[in-house]
This record gives C-alpha cells, sequence and structure tokens, in this order.
C-alpha cells in the first residue's frame, strides 16, 4: 500500500489552515485550530520552512506564513519536503549506478515502474496547495487518469 507519512499528512493540513488564514499564525495557533499535537506541528514547520514553502516572522506579531501564493506550490514540492523524492520504489530514484536492489540487474518491470512513478510525479505536480483549498478537489485537472469529476459534496458523477 502506498502511503504518505503522518508527518506529511500534518503538513498539508497545516499549509491549507495558513492558506486559509493569509496570513502569519503560530505554530501554538495552529496546533489550536487543526488540533495537531504542538510537537509534530512545530517539526513539519520547520522542515516546511527549511524546504522554502514557509517563511518565519519573530516578534510579537510573528509566526509562520506561506513563502508564495498557495497556486504557486505544488504538492510534489511540500510531499518531498517531508518525505524525501516521490518513488513507489527504490530503483526509481537510484541514478549512481550502483544497483539499488539485488534483483535489478535481472528485473523486467523496473521501467514500468519509472513510468508508474513518472506519472504519480505529474499527478502530483499539476495540484497545488490552492487546489487544497478550494470548496472541491477538482480532479478534472488529472487529464488523462479517468478519474470521476465530483459534482456535490456527495459523490461522483
Amino acid at each position: 500500500m502506498f502511503r504518505m507519512s503522518k508527518m506529511t499528512d500534518y503538513g498539508l493540513v497545516l499549509l491549507t489552515e495558513l492558506a486559509r488564514e493569509a496570513g502569519t499564525c503560530t505554530a501554538r495557533e495552529l496546533a489550536e485550530r487543526t488540533r495537531v499535537p504542538l510537537p509534530s506541528v512545530s517539526k513539519v514547520l520547520k522542515g516546511l520552512q527549511s524546504a522554502g514553502v514557509l517563511v518565519s516572522h519573530r516578534g510579537a506579531m510573528g509566526g509562520y506564513g506561506l513563502a508564495r501564493p498557495a497556486a504557486a506550490i505544488p504538492l510534489t514540492q511540500v510531499i518531498s519536503a517531508l518525505e524525501g523524492p516521490v518513488a513507489v520504489t527504490a530503483c526509481v530514484q537510484h541514478t549512481d549506478g550502483e544497483p539499488s536492489c539485488e534483483l535489478e540487474s535481472v528485473c523486467r518491470i523496473r521501467g514500468h515502474w519509472r513510468v508508474i512513478n513518472q506519472a504519480i510525479q505529474e499527478a502530483l505536480g499539476r495540484l497545488t496547495l490552492a487546489d487544497l483549498c478550494a470548496p472541491e478537489l477538482r480532479v478534472e485537472r488529472l487529464v488523462g487518469l479517468n478519474l470521476p469529476v465530483r459534482t456535490d459534496a456527495g459523490g461522483a458523477s
């Protein structure tokens, strides 16, 4: 099963809250609003700041804010900042000539994993933080994946 870590999930929740606020928030304010534990909030915010997704402001009115508009923050950048490179298997991110697993020299599906990984990266790259803040996810932006387009809060059309 492919699954993001809890910290990445927290990061996306925190970023959508910051995007909705369109200003700065302290780690404590974000923890209270989102119910994410404060130690986790602090860790995630520091990682996102190091990756250039967030900026921090000191002082009485300080806190964290988005480094640029939500529409200019692709999900690939957020996920990479908190998880590392998007890769479904070790061999798709491996490029230094050394085998990433003992089967690599005889593996017949490595090329397929590269194609699948590229499709995932492209889909995540088309989605931005602003898309996550919209009332409903506009999955029609994922052209070519034949995903249903949601028309209401209750389900797919």
